[in-house]
């Protein structure tokens, strides 16, 4: 019998590139499950075009356990669920924090009443390394301890690692593990898939590629931080290489090579960039010369973050392949495609 992995926010960004991963490395039958809120159904096209494969696809809220259960009641043999789906603009959960603390929530309650009742044992969380909130402790490791969450956003991803942490500790078939993205960037590197959201993007890198195409304008939020140039510092990573790490951790989950219910891994390179010097790779690998402002401090970013992920590469066997000249190079070639 064919085994089946369930990926919530199939069509998102990471989830998208991980969907892929999982159809050209595996022998799994991939169930998506996506209410396009901040995605397209176009995306399933360009998965199958990279891919060559199909694959189930479902249009449902996860907050809405009756459809939930529904479609997934004739599924037998799930061997993992990977869980993507949830708001993630930091700016917007400020200004709407309930709308972000009911979806982020209330979905994650869902899909493991999903898997009590099917009793699927293995499980990837979707976290970020929003959790840290705004910590001194750098490079950033899984036993930095949490701060106060700098947005509801991040708040959310914090109660999430709590609510599985709790779920594993009580349920002995449940297995899992939280990845915690540092800030993941760049496409696939066909430029056939990328980053595109309904909405207006809020994170760096897309909004740099739409300023190069005329589509956008680049601000800076904020210069007079306590950094090396003033702006804010982040740990980008390839989105591909996010995905792999989705792949070698349900790997690990399903071979037994964990001792622990529930563990915790960074997902990053390790290395600071600053807004501006992002901004500088991209014009050097791309040529394209940016016009930008520099504008007030946004509200919940963290000032500086970078990550010690040493931990995957030793429990996952997990390692980034792509520098940020890739990220950018990526980027922009998918940004030429939309």
């Amino acid at each position: 019998m064919q085994k089946h992995v369930i990926v919530t926010g199939g069509a998102g960004y990471i989830g998208s590139h991980t969907i892929i991963e999982l159809l050209e490395r595996t022998d799994h039958h991939v169930i998506s499950i996506d209410n396009f809120s901040n995605s397209t159904e176009e995306t399933y096209e360009r998965i199958e075009k990279i891919s060559k494969k199909k694959f189930s696809k479902f249009n449902i809220d996860l907050c809405d356990f009756e459809k939930l259960s529904t479609a997934l009641y004739h599924f037998e043999d799930i061997v993992g669920v990977i869980h993507f789906a949830a708001f993630k603009s930091v700016g917007e959960s400020t200004l709407d924090p309930l709308k972000y603390y009911h979806n982020n929530i209330v979905s994650l309650v869902n899909i493991l009443k999903i898997c009590e009742t099917k009793q699927i044992s293995n499980f990837i969380f979707s976290s970020s390394c929003s959790v840290y909130g705004n910590t001194k402790a750098l490079p950033v490791t899984e036993d930095t301890p949490l701060q106060k969450a700098a947005s509801p956003y991040g708040y959310t991803k914090q109660v999430g690692e709590e609510m599985l942490e709790e779920f594993c500790g009580i349920k002995p078939f449940l297995k899992s593990i939280a990845l915690r993205y540092f800030n993941p960037v760049g496409a696939h590197m066909s430029g056939l898939n990328g980053e595109l959201s309904s909405n207006k993007p809020s994170n760096l890198v897309p909004i740099i590629t739409q300023t190069a195409a005329g589509k956008n304008s680049l601000t800076v939020h904020g210069n007079d931080y306590d950094t090396r140039d003033g702006t804010c510092i982040r740990d980008y990573v390839h989105v591909s290489d996010i995905a792999d790490a989705h792949l070698k951790a349900l790997d690990f989950l399903m071979n037994a090579k964990k001792s622990s219910a529930y563990s915790v891994y960074n997902l990053g390179t390790g290395n600071g960039v600053s807004v501006l010097e992002a901004i500088t790779a991209f014009e050097k690998v791309t040529g394209q010369k940016l016009n930008y402002s520099i504008g007030p401090r946004r509200d919940g970013d963290v000032v500086e973050i970078y990550s010690d992920s040493s931990k995957a590469h030793k429990d996952l066997g997990w390692t980034p392949k792509h520098d940020i000249d890739d990220m950018m190079l990526s980027a922009w070639k998918w940004q030429g495609s939309v």
